[in-house]
């Protein structure tokens, strides 16, 4: 076996599950902060005038359920949504997990090639539709504009999953290409981090939240929508990102955190608010690492601390986080967070602080077996799961990410990680974005390349001309990038992280 080090085991979280033994923990959640304080919003349009209450989504939850009997869609039953109003969205969401059933989110601007990949592997039973009205169960806010709706459609009753008692989410991942691995998250997985979430980020019911990130990502089901709920606080939902009278609208929202990527914060870290909002307490940073210069420079013009978090669908979303009080430790990904962390390493080496191995964890939001899919022995019999992620944890288990085990470039059996190079390149004015890939070398087998994203302004000459001297003042000749391509942008996820696979696809056409 695998030597490691592990990280101190996190602490229990101060937030109480709760209901275990009387059912459905996110539907206990749901009829406790709709008698405390039932006409206070719990989900409102972030552009428009849409809103729901949280005496609202019990009526939802209520009337969903009992569309969803009336279709023969029993408890435990997959059930497909793909809507494109956010708020319609999100209340169906949550109350397909508070009904006991198992919702499969779907891009609703996905092809419907990459659609079927998913649902293919998903099986479901159902699908939510647009256009069914629910009466009485959401409130518009403001000049009251249009309310979301949908309905329960059931289209295929054999490929039921057997009947349980609690609902979840069903979510794909690797999906772009070949067949995705399935991955059932249960509500007591989501009911935990989420609690972990509150815990955390010490969110209260004044709390008013802001996430444009897509509801068919771990991130805004876990973090944004049943962290929230947990917490009987106010999330803001918005389609998507937009730099453009962003700031208004954090202020105007009265926004206390927001729930973001690397490429959010980049962006407003280079268009700051003239007054920057009062009531903001942090930006939770997610997905991918956070170059560490965009953190400072966001930090320094804005002068709202950064919280870096470490997740991934398999965990229901967060594992670790930095602590908001601190400390902090830049260019970290924070201390376990509900999970356990630790670092194996190959040949039986034991790991100590600063060793830089493959990532695992174990704990109550992580799964112990893919629904379907997955890398043999990804997850081995006391639960340990290889996130294919390197990293190492320093004395006080703080864990860091060195990138993924397959995105490192072996330059003549030198091992060579993307990051440390990126994080030079990011340091450097007039660079926006970059990223580093492996191309292949008849001699060396790879060596380094870097994309690079200008801010406009330079020559591209000069741009090349000072990433080099950079690399070479601050990197070991093999590390140092051979080339340099300036390109408008980069391949990006829905999320806004980088898509490597692109870039990888991009350096064999060239090589």
């Amino acid at each position: 076996m695998d030597s490691f080090r592990a990280a101190p085991a996190p602490q229990a979280s101060a937030v109480r599950i709760g209901r275990e033994e009387e059912g459905s923990v996110i539907r206990g959640w749901i009829e406790e902060a709709a008698a405390r304080h039932g006409d206070d919003v719990y989900l409102a349009d972030a552009r428009g005038a849409a809103a729901l209450t949280y005496s609202g989504l019990l009526g939802v939850v209520r009337e969903t359920e009992r569309r969803l009997d009336e279709a023969g869609l029993p408890r435990g039953a997959r059930v497909n949504v793909r809507l494109a109003d956010p708020l319609g969205y999100a209340a169906a969401l949550v109350a397909l997990i508070a009904a006991g059933r198992v919702a499969v989110p779907l891009d609703p601007g996905a092809p419907d090639s990459d659609v079927a990949r998913v649902t293919g592997v998903a099986r479901p039973a159902g699908l939510v539709t647009g256009g069914a009205a629910l009466p009485g169960a959401v409130t518009a806010a403001g000049n009251g504009g249009a309310t979301p709706s949908f309905g329960i459609t059931a289209f295929d009753l054999s490929p039921l999953t057997p009947v349980t008692d609690d609902g979840g989410i069903f979510l794909c991942t690797s999906g772009t290409t070949g067949t995705p691995k399935g991955i059932l998250l249960r509500e007591a997985q989501l009911a935990h981090v989420a609690s972990s979430v509150v815990d955390w980020h010490r969110l209260r019911s004044d709390d008013r939240g802001y996430c444009s990130l897509p509801l068919f990502h771990v991130n805004a089901e876990v973090v944004g929508l049943l962290g929230t709920l947990r917490a009987g606080a106010y999330l803001a939902v918005d389609r998507k990102f937009s730099r453009r009278g962003f700031w208004d609208l954090i202020s105007a929202e009265r926004i206390t955190w927001i729930n973001a990527v690397p490429a959010i914060i980049s962006i407003l870290s280079m268009d700051p608010p003239a007054d920057p909002p009062a009531r903001l307490r942090f930006v939770r940073s997610a997905s991918a690492p956070l170059p560490l210069a965009a953190l400072e420079r966001f930090e320094r013009s804005v002068g709202v601390p950064v919280i870096e978090t470490y997740g991934m669908t398999e965990a229901a979303s967060m594992i670790t986080a930095n602590p908001l009080d601190g400390p902090r430790k830049r260019g970290s990904a924070g201390r376990p967070a509900g999970a356990q962390v630790r670092i194996a390493l190959p040949g039986g080496r034991p790991a100590t602080a600063g060793d830089i191995g493959r990532v695992q964890i174990r704990g109550a939001g992580v799964i112990t077996a893919y629904a379907s899919g997955g890398r043999p022995g990804a997850i081995d019999d006391e639960g340990w799961l290889d996130t294919g992620d390197l990293g190492y944890l320093d004395a006080d288990g703080y864990l860091f990410l060195a990138g993924r085990s397959d995105d490192v470039i072996n330059r003549g059996g030198e091992k060579i990680y993307p990051r440390e190079i990126e994080e030079i390149l990011l340091a450097q004015p007039g660079v926006r974005s970059a990223a580093v890939v492996g191309l292949t070398d008849e001699v060396l087998g790879e060596r380094p390349v870097a994309y690079v994203v200008p801010d406009g302004g330079a020559a591209a000459g000069e741009v090349e001309e000072l990433l080099r001297a950079a690399c070479a003042l601050r990197l070991p000749r093999h590390k140092q990038p051979s080339e340099f391509w300036l390109v408008d942008e980069m391949p990006l996820g829905p999320t806004g992280k980088i898509s490597r696979r692109l870039l990888k696809e991009s350096v064999a056409a060239r090589s």
